[in-house]
């Protein structure tokens, strides 16, 4: 599921889970310990990358579909849990986005400190409303500490995927390099990153980020409920249904 590794100071998580790194409940509670562990450990900084040409094809939608709502309900939360402690990990965190990062897996990407995107034909985006499901609150506060609301408007109503030129244009990642750098960029960003005074940097981090766990608690009290109600709404899986097997058709 999670390939982790050691470049000096630097911890490696590399996501390796099933087709596409597809999100799913046991996804969202193993990408959490391996973020524990490396909590724990002696390593300064954390690069977050997946496997081949694809960094996270996002939520498994075919999951969503077959497991019923008892699984449903878990999901959600389970997905604002995993963001949130990637987004609050107190350690630097530079993601090596090596490819495609669709829906859930662009919004993992955006919890880092830095992004880095390979050069290519790799695409990044936020597709949720084409699918027909709404955000969790964690995830549209968390988009919209990256890009400014005009572009978060754009991004999600838009529901387009960028190559990486347009990605940086848009606040999605932070700079490319050629896909053969791309892991020696991140471990190098993240060892400067490191090289800080941890407790002042994980200080200084989580006041930068406080306010929009601040916004995350206020809108879960009023939306969160909501927000499950329409994932576990008939219209809502039908749309998930038709966007499933248009994808699986191209």
């Amino acid at each position: 599921m999670f390939d982790v590794s050691q470049r000096g100071d630097i911890a490696v998580l590399q996501m390796s889970y099933g087709k596409a790194n597809a999100i799913d409940l046991e996804f969202c509670r193993g990408i959490e310990e391996q973020l524990e562990e490396i909590r724990k450990s002696s390593a300064k900084a954390l690069v977050l990358t997946g496997e081949g040409n694809i960094f996270s094809a996002g939520l498994n939608l075919v999951r969503v579909l077959e497991e019923g709502s008892e699984y449903r309900q878990a999901l959600v939360p389970a997905l604002s849990t995993a963001f949130e402690k990637l987004f609050f990990f107190p350690k630097p965190v530079v993601v090596a986005v090596n490819g495609h990062a669709i829906a859930g897996g662009c919004l993992m990407a955006c919890t880092g400190d830095h992004r880095i995107m390979s050069k290519g034909r790799g695409r990044i985006g936020i597709p949720e409303l084409l699918v027909g499901v709404p955000f969790p609150t964690s995830a549209l506060e968390m988009m919209r500490f990256v890009t400014d609301s005009r572009r978060l408007q754009v991004l999600m109503f838009g529901g387009a995927t960028y190559l990486p030129e347009d990605a940086v244009e848009m606040g999605l990642v932070d700079e490319l390099v050629e896909a053969s750098e791309l892991m020696d960029a991140a471990v190098e960003k993240a060892e400067r990153l490191g090289s800080l005074a941890p407790q002042a940097f994980a200080a200084s981090k989580r006041q930068i980020r406080q306010p929009v766990l601040d916004l995350i608690r206020d809108g879960q009290s009023k939306f969160e409920q909501s927000i499950s109600d329409i994932w576990g709404d008939p219209e809502t899986l039908d749309s998930i249904r038709n966007y499933v097997s248009e994808t699986l058709n191209k």
